[in-house]
């Protein structure tokens, strides 16, 4: 099941791609720089013969003469054109539906601990509240699933074991009658492949891998023929093998040596508590009121693993998410980047599955063995909340899905912009700063003032309620231009 395919718009069509996929622009050192060649000078009227000697000389100066002109001849730079060069140029380009990879070369600055201790510890750990696969795929919902293997007798569920010394998850083996259904099979097949990936010391992986005999093959080959008996037993020795390789120390080494988590695994913990939580009560998301600010829409992780990176989110960093919805993106910070997470949202429906979302990610995590940011998620409006408006002032990172505000909520919540900190960054889909907006004596305690807008683009896939492109805007607090017209009349 694809991360929020319950909720992605139905119907929606990718627009064509657009001819280029970035803009580029010559930039001329100087007027003088057009390059002049010697086949542009006006042919003499009359030839007047000379000797060779002197011919000689001639081409020899000429050749000199062009050496030189050549030396001197500036080279054209070609670059990226930047969002906030020109707002004219950016009304008339194309937005590019693809790019082959969106992680920006930003990286996020974090020396944080990956490994949870707690979960590692061995011994007897205690079992702790978690939404089992078994728990949202059974027979006991007829018209929803099947079994998996109906001539294997007897055993009709396996326990699976995680990296971590946490307890195992069980699984019913069923298949889905619908393909929109949540699968344990896939679960299950999903889940080892990123353990190997990512858990295991690479030689211990190729062996797992092994297109002929690795046990991921052979799990493979166990669920196409239909063999019960052989696929559990595949699933006790991975469960053998994993526990070994946590014991002696293996899992704990790779974990250690690593500085942050890629994108794969963060998609795989998010999607499983998602779908454990969220997907069987996706409906009520569905319920809100067009043309108010209560209208539900998520960005999908890739988008946002980009956002952190752009704006180079760290692990001591205060993020908040204002408008937080079933807190994704919330959960997201704290895992990817380790930091204070923060979110508000005033839909009930939605503070319903986030706070559900919430406990299970944090179970989820554990199985995983990895230690997470601090995690706040608050109801109500976040121009109200207390809590929020305590920690406004210290955030780094503020993202605003504003795609669906209305222009007087924007309005409003521009005005709270004027109590965040120097360098401060707010991500929104839509820009909170006029377009042409300019510092006058009538406007100097204007909120816009000290909001310094860039525009960037995301592509295809990036956002739950259509496949096609977009754009977006990163606005920097920079009092500084306010303070030089303050002083001198003009913006620095």
């Amino acid at each position: 099941m694809s991360f929020f395919s319950l909720i992605q718009k139905k119907g929606s069509k990718p627009i064509p791609p657009a001819p280029n996929s970035i803009r580029r622009e010559v930039v001329h050192a100087s007027a003088s720089a057009k390059k002049t060649s010697f086949l542009s000078i006006p042919r003499p009227q009359s030839v007047v013969p000379i000797s060779t000697k002197e011919a000689q000389r001639v081409t020899k100066n000429r050749s000199k003469a062009e050496n030189v002109r050549k030396r001197k001849q500036p080279q054209q730079a070609a670059r990226l054109v930047s969002d906030s060069d020109s707002q004219e140029s950016d009304a008339s380009a194309e937005v590019p539906k693809k790019r082959p990879k969106l992680i920006s070369d930003v990286r996020i600055s974090t020396k944080r601990q990956l490994r949870s201790v707690t979960a590692f510890a061995e011994g007897d750990q205690p079992n702790f509240p978690m939404v089992h696969a078994s728990d949202i795929a059974a027979l006991d919902k007829p018209t929803k699933y099947r079994l998996a293997f109906p001539e294997q007798v007897g055993q009709q569920a396996v326990q699976l074991q995680y990296p971590s010394a946490s307890q195992q998850e069980t699984f019913n083996l069923v298949e889905p009658l619908q393909s929109d259904d949540f699968k344990p099979l896939d679960d299950i097949k999903e889940t080892l492949e990123v353990a190997v990936d990512y858990y295991l010391p690479p030689a211990d992986a190729a062996v797992f891998k092994n297109d002929s005999h690795g046990l991921l093959r052979r799990l493979r080959r166990a669920r196409d023929k239909q063999d019960g008996a052989a696929y559990i037993s595949l699933i006790q020795e991975w469960n053998d093998v994993v526990t070994t390789s946590r014991i002696d120390g293996r899992i704990a080494n790779v974990l250690d040596e690593s500085s942050e988590l890629d994108l794969r695994l963060i998609e795989r913990i998010l999607t499983q508590t998602y779908a454990r939580t969220v997907s069987p009560r996706v409906s009520t998301l569905r319920q809100y009121e067009n043309g108010t600010d209560n209208v539900y829409g998520e960005l999908l992780p890739k988008f946002v693993s980009e956002i952190f990176r752009v704006t180079a989110l760290g692990s001591k960093h205060v993020f908040i998410d204002l408008g937080s919805g079933v807190g994704n993106v919330v959960l997201q910070a704290a895992l990817e980047v380790g930091c204070e997470s923060w979110g508000c949202e005033i839909m009930e429906n939605a503070c319903v599955l986030a706070e559900l979302q919430e406990q299970e990610f944090k179970a989820r995590c554990r199985l995983w063995g990895l230690a997470v940011g601090d995690i706040n998620l608050q109801r109500g409006d976040f121009l109200e909340n207390q809590r929020i408006n305590k920690v406004l002032p210290k955030a780094d990172v503020i993202l605003v899905n504003n795609q669906a505000f209305t222009p007087e909520l924007n309005d409003r919540l521009t005005s709270h912009f004027l109590d965040l900190k120097e360098g401060c960054q707010v991500v929104s889909l839509k820009s909170f700063v006029p377009a042409g907006h300019k510092i006058t004596s009538r406007n100097l305690n204007s909120a816009y003032n000290v909001l310094d807008v860039v525009k960037k683009h995301y592509y295809s896939a990036c956002v739950s309620w259509t496949d096609a492109p977009g754009s977006y805007y990163i606005s920097r607090k920079d009092g500084s231009r306010l303070q030089a017209f303050s002083s001198h009349g003009v913006v620095a």
